[in-house]
């Protein structure tokens, strides 16, 4: 089964140096993922302040600039894994960096049919 673990953090907690650190562990763990099978994705997003956000109203849409909502943690980036189980999943969570700042939000994802292979 295909899990999402969303990276939640606040973007001022991490000095330059611990980002890229960060950024060095995370490509570690992808590399073992992908080692036994199970990495889909990954990537870190760009700082909240580069958000666009787009709603559909009265059947046209409303751009703003900014995040979809203002909050102490934003969304940092995500992995996309494979996976036999929540347990296995929480253990790789667990090894994310951005757990020691921050939440890794975990989220089964949903197959539906007619989307493409991916």
């Amino acid at each position: 089964m295909k899990y999402m673990l969303l990276v939640y953090t606040d973007e001022k907690t991490w000095a330059d140096d611990e980002r890229e650190h960060c950024y060095a562990e995370s490509a570690q763990l992808c590399q073992d993922l992908q080692s036994r099978g199970q990495y889909v994705s990954a990537s870190p997003l760009r700082p909240v302040a580069t958000a666009t956000s787009v709603r559909v109203r009265n059947g046209k849409p409303v751009v703003t600039d900014g995040p979809f909502a203002e909050t102490r943690e934003q969304l940092g980036g995500y992995f996309m894994i494979e996976a036999n189980d929540l347990n296995e999943v929480i253990t790789i969570a667990a090894r994310i960096p951005g757990a020691r700042k921050g939440t890794i939000e975990v989220r089964p994802v949903m197959e539906i049919p007619g989307l493409p292979a991916g």
